[in-house]
Order: C-alpha cells, then structure tokens, then sequence
C-alpha cells in the first residue's frame, strides 16, 4: 500500500500494527530515491558524504533493527547504512560519517549531539522517515525532533509511521508534512492465527506463584515477560532468581553496554527469562520464543500486539499468557 505513494516522492502518514512490514515500506522508496547512479546529482551527493536518508526512531534497539533490515535490502545498491545512538563510544560513529554514509538510523539524542558537535550535517537530506513517532513523543522527544527537523531543507519528502493517531501526531503532521496521503491497515486485517492467547484470572499477590506453575507445566525455556514499570521489572527478576530462574530485566536505567550484555545472554540460552518494559523491548528481536506472559496488563492495545508478537514467528506456534487481577478483566 506504501510503496507506489512513497516511491512517487509523496508525504506520507502510516498507521498499522506491528508486524505489517513497516521498515520495507519506507525502507524501499528511501533507498530507491537516495542512491540514485543514474541521477546526476548522485556523484556530487556521495563525493560530498553527506547522508540523504535519515529514520528518526524512538530507541536503540530499533534504531540497530532498522539499519541492519536497510543495509540488507540495500547490500546490492551500494549503501552505506549507519545505526546512530546513545550509550556507544562517539569515535566509531564519528569515524563511520567522516567516510561518509547514504542513510542514517538514529535516536533523536544522539542526532542532536553529533549535529551540535559539528560531525552531522543534514543539508543535503531528501528523505525522512519518523518511525514509531507516537512512542518518540510519549517518550518526551517532541523538541529533539523539531530541532532536528529545522536541520533539514524543507525540500523533501516526509514519511511518518505510528500506532496510533493523536493529536499531538496530527499536531506534527499539519505542520511538517505536505499535503499527505494516509495508508492504514484496518485493525481487524492483522492476526496473530499461530500464538495461543489466555488470561488467568489471579489475586495481586499470586502473580508470582501462577507465572512459575506456567513456566514449569509448560517447561518453558525462552520467556519474555512484561511489566510495565522499571521497578517492577526489578522486583519480579528477584523474585525469579530466589525461586532457581535464570532471570535478567531489561528497562531503561541500563546502560548500552549492559543492555548489549542481557540480550546476548537471552539470545544464547544462558539466560531464559526476560523481564522487560514495552520501551525497552522496542525493536526487540530473538527467534524461539516459547512463550510472553504480560505480568502486567499492558496500557494500551498497541502495546498488547508488540509483546505476543515476540513468540510464534515463522510459523511456530507461541503461547501468550496474561495475568489479570479483579477489575482488569
């Protein structure tokens, strides 16, 4: 539905779920209209090394997602694709924009540092993407991505995608974007058919003992489970590990490198249990999930598809288990 819009060079507003090909909706026209050998401002452009694609993304884990899915779908075009975020060293990402790159994927703090820092320059940006804008602005980026944009010439084509439509999106989009076309797929048309969905009806206080009976009966090995507090996280890994569960969280206090460190140990199997807030797990991927189970009913719908859609990929039945308590039913 994106494509021949985007590939026009059209403004564009996209709202669908999770798991609907987001990143190869915009991901295809960017590329296709950034490296252009056949346009004769391409020499002059990539000579220059100054990026023409840039995706504004809310987190580093989707900000790393996005430019490994475009480096691969671009490997054949040439493209040079740099993941830009906080909590890693400057010197490597400095050195990586000094060679030059054709797209850029980054957090809006980061962007700001290296544009105040004289090593970014987005003069020559023909193509914007905001990805995931609804969580960059609950997030408190709204003045980041405004300064960024004032960075930006206003002769462009502005592609934004969010979950939901409110009004400080719509506030965004009257102002940024021009004249754009709307591309939403119906909620009712995304179904996750291979993940087994129930809710336990359970006391506050036995959260705990239902979420071990579920891992033991169903001898789960890989589980993702959400809370929606920091300090929840941390309260529920404890409690995991005095029971004899390899558990770790993962929230934003952590820094990068810890944050690396938890998700190799959950990828590789030392770790099984994952505790994790929704921000935390954006761009989240690992294959084999067996099951999520939502310790804490999530705040928003949106929310509730992200996290069950961690389990069950590439045909494999997943399980999802919500832990409801009195009312929240």
């Amino acid at each position: 539905m994106t494509l021949p819009l985007a590939m026009s060079g059209q403004d564009l507003i996209g709202q669908a779920k999770t798991g609907t090909g987001k990143t190869l909706g915009f991901g295809i026209p960017l590329l296709t209209q950034v490296i252009s050998p056949t346009n004769p401002e391409w020499a002059e452009f990539k000579n220059a090394g100054k990026p023409q694609g840039l995706v504004i993304v809310p987190t580093r884990e989707l900000a790393i997602q996005v430019a490994d899915d475009l480096e691969t779908a671009g490997r054949n075009m040439g493209a040079r694709v740099l993941s830009l975020y906080g909590g890693k060293a400057y010197e490597p990402q400095v050195e990586a924009l000094k060679n030059g790159v054709e797209v850029i994927a980054g957090t809006p703090g980061r962007l700001i540092d290296m544009i105040k820092q004289g090593h970014l320059d987005l003069s020559a940006i023909k193509v914007l993407v905001l990805d995931e804008a609804d969580e960059m602005l609950d997030m408190g980026f709204r003045e980041d991505i405004e300064s960024i944009l004032e960075e930006i010439p206003n002769e462009r084509q502005t592609v934004l995608f969010s979950a939901t439509m409110s009004k400080p999106i719509l506030a965004l989009t009257n102002r940024y974007l021009t004249d754009p076309k709307l591309v939403k797929v119906v909620k009712n048309e995304i179904t996750n058919v291979n993940i087994e969905q129930l809710f336990f009806d359970v006391k506050g206080r036995a959260k705990m003992e239902v979420t071990t009976r579920l891992i033991d009966f169903y001898a789960l090995k890989l589980v993702l489970i959400f809370c929606n507090q920091k300090k929840r996280v941390d309260e529920v890994v404890e409690e995991l590990m005095l029971r004899g569960y390899a558990a770790e969280g993962l929230h934003g206090d952590l820094r990068q490198s810890q944050r690396t460190q938890v998700m190799n140990r959950f990828r590789s199997g030392n770790v099984s249990f994952l505790v994790a807030t929704d921000v935390a797990a954006r761009g989240l991927d690992v294959e084999n999930v067996d099951a999520v189970i939502n310790y804490d009913i999530p705040l928003d719908e949106e929310y509730y598809v992200h996290r069950i859609g961690r389990t069950g990929p590439a045909g494999k039945f997943g399980k999802a288990f919500t832990l409801v308590v009195g009312s929240e039913r």
